[in-house]
């Protein structure tokens, strides 16, 4: 009779003991979840915050002085930053004009509805821009002069052409998105698109976004061919075409540009998940905005 008291009081003792063990991982895994939920917390409100911090800024070309002009293959222009809610009306006036001349055609029938998002996104408060000016040989003399003194410069002629662009999220990374780089005829296959580019991504870099994304009208061949052969953008993860190949056909690809390595394992994990290696799939829809032949 003792020994089989003892030998419960020892089994008790040891599921005792078992559940103290139990109790003390199972308070570990808590601590453990919360540390992993406030770490994911803090990296969104850092994220947040530099998205924030890149769209106060209120002239992204004064970073960029060597951007401020451009001038090649005949075209002298000069650089103006600019934002959606401080438009002028005749600057309104000329976007709206230069996009139904340039985008017209590729959107078909679809245009007209297309035309009223345009107007609106084209004012929006976190619309931001970048003007070329076209000016004269002797102004754009006198603006190098200036550049090599580290000195700014008041030239400034008809706008040929501009680029919208905003910061925000997509699938978790910060980036610069592009929603319009337009042209004028005259302004176009000089080199000016490439030279708009290569500073939408030197702003995206400084201002500590993952990539640059961009969408394009699968009705403007040559505007497709400039990204990816050209620029090396690649169809994005969150591009209809890669999101469900199988379902209806979308007029519109999303592409981009990975600035960094952790964008870049990101967007090649949503490659992944897109094509159904590991299952799940993107609920990003694209803004119906495009970039014309540049």
């Amino acid at each position: 009779m003792a020994d089989e008291i003892k030998q419960m009081r020892g089994k008790e003792k040891e599921k005792y003991c078992q559940m103290e063990v139990e109790g003390k991982s199972c308070e570990r895994a808590r601590k453990k979840t919360r540390r992993g939920e406030r770490q994911i917390i803090e990296k969104k409100k850092a994220i947040e915050n530099r998205i924030k911090a890149a769209s106060s800024v209120k002239d992204h070309l004064a970073t960029c002085p060597h951007f401020r002009h451009y001038r090649g293959n005949g075209l002298h222009a000069h650089l103006e930053s600019g934002r959606g809610d401080r438009l002028p009306v005749r600057t309104k006036q000329y976007i709206q004009n230069l996009l139904k001349l340039n985008m017209e055609a590729p959107f078909g029938p679809e245009w007209s509805d297309e035309e009223k998002i345009k107007r609106r996104d084209m004012v929006a408060p976190e619309a931001r821009y970048i003007f070329v000016h076209e000016v004269s040989d002797e102004d754009a003399d006198k603006a190098l002069e200036l550049r090599d003194v580290e000195r700014p410069c008041n030239c400034k002629g008809s706008i040929v052409g501009f680029v919208h662009y905003r910061f925000t999220l997509e699938e978790e990374v910060p980036v610069l998105y592009v929603y319009e780089l337009q042209l004028e005829h005259r302004a176009q296959g000089k080199g000016l698109g490439k030279f708009l580019m290569q500073l939408i991504e030197l702003i995206a870099s400084q201002n500590g976004m993952g990539a640059v994304v961009l969408t394009v009208q699968r009705a403007n061949p040559m505007a497709m061919n400039f990204y990816i052969c050209k620029l090396r953008y690649t169809i994005a993860a969150i591009s209809p075409s890669k999101v469900n190949p199988l379902g209806p056909e979308k007029n519109y690809e999303i592409l981009c540009k990975s600035l960094d390595n952790e964008a870049q394992a990101v967007l090649e994990n949503l490659l992944l998940r897109s094509s159904g290696t590991l299952g799940g799939s993107s609920s990003i829809l694209a803004p119906q905005n495009t970039t014309s032949d540049s």
